[in-house]
């Protein structure tokens, strides 16, 4: 808005504040002085009636003549309440009128002599002012419209505001004149002022006058000489820090003196999970203890630690430095994949030495015994058989480690091909139908129509087949079934291996595809499985960009399918 519009509004706005104050309390003070005046008149007439009414007088004659003389409503009132006089009402009119005890003006006036109440009259329909006085036979009530004395407000009130108005357009007149003279200069200053504010650094005042408005044009003038300057400086330098906060993997939190994030970079927001823009309040860094410890040592006791917190999932190692002005800095290292390394490094180890210990026990032990000389020819076959089925089991656990790190490492990639499920089914259960006949294990197979083929690699497909139906089979008691099955899907064709054995405590299922993992070890190693079937299956399926599913029920069997990719063309 323009200067010379505000001092014409600021000049109306005061002087139309002024007229509303002044309308405003003389209004209520000649209101409340009228007022006062009405009830005192009224007061004086109710104690003159009161005073008349003798019990030799007629009630509701008194209340009509008073009532005509004075030109006010007049109402006597018995101790009862009963309306016994009103000058407005008679006969029957005056019987119908409600008992009147319940009134505030006659409350008050039982109470303390006289009372007077405002209100709208519910046998008269007006607004009305009431004054009662006790009198020795009753109460007597006289009562005036109060549009009788609003009148006389409202015509006080409408003088007031032709002043005001007159005062109002003098103070536009002598406004407008002087705002015209103030004006000029600052415009030409708020013109250069908002062009070195977007940026055009070479605009200078052309004002040279005495007084304060030559003092600000100089001023301005210096101002634009030196913004230019540091302007530049400061530019390349926070372009230069911004690439290089926003350039670290590591997080990065700055937090001022008030308590406020002012830069974080994105490593940071994703470590912390943070979404608002800079500044916020330090209230919405996470609730960690740790955390909020160190950022408190750091900011109050300017301390520097280095410790390791774990946040939304990550292992982070948290640095602490103290900032100038009592703020802090943080420094978020991320340790998760170094610490989930060292993890599987471990449990590697420590399950690859478990798994292979027991087998080379076992040969280790038959080896000694039939060094000696006195055995049988009979125990030397038992302990060759079991030296060879242990080496033969160790053989598979390498050969499975060895698939498994080569699907890992990249080694191995899949040559899809068009699948007819049933058939490379047939092919894979063809070879342990007569170990699950043995048990009394029956094998089906159900493909669905619609989910016949898959478009996947044929190795690949055979050893899912395999790992999935040979541990069905391990863990499926007598008269049970293993299914072979397959299920359209949006996004591909779930091929699995159904099965009524012994099931997997819940407890057990997340973890069934990790390397090694065995629900019941013992049974496992028992019935000759390696510990890292499910685990090549699981990796098979990723590398399609499928996915694994598992579900199971202590005692009534697992269920156990892998999504892979649909044929590119429909089946002809």
């Amino acid at each position: 808005m323009k200067l010379a519009r505000r001092l014409l509004l600021g000049s109306t706005l005061v002087v139309g504040v002024l007229v509303v104050v002044v309308v405003a309390l003389s209004d209520a003070r000649l209101g409340a002085e009228v007022h006062t005046l009405v009830v005192g008149e009224l007061t004086r007439e109710a104690r003159f009636i009161a005073a008349e009414w003798t019990p030799t007088v007629d009630p509701d004659s008194l209340a009509t003549n008073a009532g005509a003389a004075l030109g006010h409503r007049v109402t006597l009132i018995d101790s009862t309440g009963r309306v016994i006089g009103d000058s407005r009402f008679h006969g029957a009119a005056r019987e119908r009128l409600e008992n009147h005890s319940h009134r505030p003006e006659v409350m008050q006036a039982k109470q303390t002599g006289v009372g007077s109440s405002e209100r709208v009259s519910p046998s008269a329909g007006d607004r009305e002012l009431y004054v009662a006085v006790t009198a020795p036979l009753g109460t007597a009530r006289v009562s005036i419209a109060t549009r009788v004395f609003d009148a006389i407000v409202a015509r006080a009130r409408r003088d007031v505001l032709l002043s005001g108005l007159a005062a109002l357009v003098v103070a536009l007149l002598l406004a407008y004149a002087f705002s015209r003279d103030v004006t000029r200069p600052i415009i030409e200053l708020r013109d250069v002022a908002r062009d070195l504010a977007h940026g055009d650094l070479s605009r200078r005042p052309s004002l040279s006058a005495p007084g304060e408005v030559g003092e600000l044009g100089d001023a301005i003038r210096n101002m634009a000489d030196q913004l230019a300057s540091r302007l530049q400086a400061l530019q390349s330098d926070e372009a230069l820090m911004s690439a290089l906060v926003e350039a670290l993997s590591e997080g990065v939190v700055a937090v001022d003196a008030s308590r406020r994030v002012v830069r974080l970079n994105q490593s940071a927001r994703r470590f912390l999970e943070l979404r608002a823009p800079v500044p916020f309040s330090v209230d919405l860094l996470p609730r960690d203890p740790i955390l909020r410890e160190a950022l408190v040592d750091a900011m109050e006791h300017g301390a520097a630690e280095q410790l390791e917190i774990t946040l939304a999932g990550h292992s982070l190692l948290l640095t602490t430095r103290p900032f100038g002005g009592g703020g802090a800095v943080l420094a978020l290292f991320d340790l998760t994949a170094s610490r989930r390394l060292d993890a599987v490094r471990r449990d590697f180890v420590a399950n690859v030495s478990h798994e292979l210990k027991t087998p080379l026990t076992v040969i280790n032990g038959y080896a000694e015994t039939l060094a000696a000389d006195d055995l049988t020819p009979a125990q030397r076959a038992t302990f060759t058989t079991a030296i060879f089925t242990n080496a033969q089991r160790m053989l598979r656990i390498v050969d499975d480690l060895l698939d498994l790190s080569r699907i890992e490492s990249g080694g191995w990639v899949p040559n899809p091909a068009r699948i007819d499920v049933e058939t490379a089914a047939a092919e894979v259960t063809t070879p342990i139908r007569n170990a699950a006949e043995s048990k009394g294990v029956i094998i089906d197979i159900a493909v669905d129509p619609c989910a016949a083929v898959v478009h996947a690699d044929p190795t690949a497909v055979r050893q899912i087949l395999a790992n999935l139906t040979g541990n069905a089979v391990r863990y499926t008691p007598s008269g049970g079934t293993v299914t072979v099955f397959t299920e359209p899907d949006a996004h591909g064709v779930w091929l699995g291996v159904r099965d009524t054995g012994v099931g997997i405590a819940p407890q057990h299922l997340p973890r069934i595809f990790e390397r090694f993992y065995r629900a019941d070890p013992g049974r496992s190693r028992e019935a000759g499985g390696t510990g890292l079937g499910l685990a090549i299956v699981k990796h098979l399926a990723e590398a399609h960009g499928g996915r694994v599913r598992a579900e199971s029920t202590v005692g009534l069997g697992t269920t156990i399918a892998v999504l892979l990719p649909s044929p590119d063309v429909p089946e002809t």
